[in-house]
């Protein structure tokens, strides 16, 4: 694709993102108020003092946002408008849980109208108040306290892990953005002494520039995925499971310890993702036992057997190929969590002369293969495939077999690059 082809795309996602922005409040407000009506709170307020809120947000809204737009740009007036914004959220929640809706809108407009500095502010306001609603309004939340802390903390750790990848995100834009200006200032020094050569060195430069930012979000996709999006799966599950168990405190506690440190340790690896560090357990022991730690850690969680076990001859690897294995078979266990019903799960890293393979074999349902390389998971379809990605990355093979009933069995086979390899 040309360098004018990406930019008219770019142009065209910032204007869809503009008309979202404009759009998006009134939806969450209309669907608020109509689920309002509908559902009424037990102890909101009546319908005729909801409406009016409703539609005095609705104006606030309409008055900044949608009839001067050009007002974005004024910090201060905008951090005005808000500070208005939250504060009708939180009356329009007081009322009703169903305006959780509308709220969630203070997490899309942080950015665009609040400087960096006040955007943890923001963002922590509006995790307060979708808590608030998820927990079923004002009433029941001073009720239920420690039910909507909890709530409060997840829906912070969401936020604030999205927030903080998006400020970096704005940060390394930032800096390419100063790079290409220092670049294109080089450029224009360089044509007047060599014209001809202008040409190709403005397309070798795009097209290094599009092959690295390509790569890089290709990166943080699958990143993201292993530790952000598993994390959050694992945490959602451990909460279920306590809201469940809410009449056995020794569960409940076991379980809300379970959420607790599974946050922390995907915001650990979260930061080590970002860095480009390798994960922490590779850090300290080898592949080997930190497949056995993978393994124990799971089995704890989910209350499955799974065994691991070491062929051949244990050796240093280089780091891309055990980062590899590692994810593999953090990708294996979590899909063993979501969708196999297993009772056991066995775990094989084979050393051999020239490659080094990972055997990942469960007893559950199983399900029936296609003529696609991998199957899709339910919901995204990331997960085989960013596994796929990894693998082929680094020059290895996966093959996945498995029947309804049957199991499945997933092989990781990659080249036994030595650890001292570039």
């Amino acid at each position: 694709m040309t360098s004018s082809g990406v930019h008219d795309r770019l142009a065209r996602w910032r204007e869809r993102e503009a008309t979202l922005y404009r759009v998006v409040p009134y939806g969450g407000l209309a669907l608020g108020t109509l689920l309002a009506l509908v559902a009424p709170a037990p102890h909101g307020l009546g319908a005729t003092p909801t409406i009016a809120v409703a539609v005095a947000a609705g104006c606030w809204v309409t008055w900044f946002v949608t009839l001067h737009p050009d007002w974005q740009s004024r910090r201060r007036l905008m951090a005005v408008y808000y500070a208005g914004l939250i504060t009708f959220a939180a009356a329009l929640v007081a009322a009703s849980p169903w305006y959780g809706l509308f709220a969630w809108i203070g997490y899309i407009h942080a950015f665009p109208v609040l400087p960096s500095r006040w955007r943890i502010a923001g963002v922590t306001a509006t995790a307060v108040l979708i808590a608030t609603s998820q927990g079923g309004g004002l009433a029941i939340a001073i009720s239920h306290w420690p039910l909507w802390l909890l709530l409060v903390l997840f829906n912070l750790v969401v936020a604030g892990s999205v927030t903080w990848f998006a400020m970096i995100a704005e940060q390394e834009d930032a800096k390419r953005k100063r790079l290409m200006a220092e670049l294109g200032d080089a450029n224009r020094q360089l044509t007047e002494t060599i014209s001809e050569n202008a040409g190709l060195h403005a397309q070798l430069l795009t097209q290094a520039r599009e092959a690295g930012v390509l790569d890089e979000r290709q990166r943080m996709a699958r990143e993201i995925h292993d530790t952000l999006a598993q994390g959050l799966t694992g945490i959602i599950t451990q909460l279920e499971a306590a809201e469940q168990t809410r009449d056995r405190s020794a569960d409940w506690r076991r379980h809300v310890d379970n959420a607790l440190a599974l946050a922390r340790e995907s915001l650990t690896e979260a930061r080590r993702s970002v860095r480009a560090v390798r994960p922490e357990t590779l850090e300290t022991s080898r592949l080997p036992d930190a497949l056995v730690e993978l393994g124990g850690r799971w089995s704890a969680l989910n209350g499955v057997r799974a065994e691991v076990a070491t062929t051949g001859t244990p050796r240093p690897l280089h780091p891309e190929i055990e980062v590899t294995l590692l994810r593999a078979a953090q990708e294996a266990l979590a899909n063993v969590a979501r969708h196999a019903a297993a009772s056991r799960v066995g775990l094989t890293l084979s050393y051999m002369t020239d490659v080094v393979t990972l055997d990942v074999r469960d007893d559950g349902t199983g399900f029936e293969l296609t003529d696609q390389p991998l199957p899709r998971e339910s919901g995204s379809g990331y997960g085989l495939t960013a596994m796929r990605q990894r693998v082929t990355r680094v020059g290895g093979e996966l093959a996945v077999e498995s029947e309804p009933g049957g199991g499945t069995a997933i092989s990781a086979s990659v080249p036994a690059l030595p650890g001292g390899a570039g």
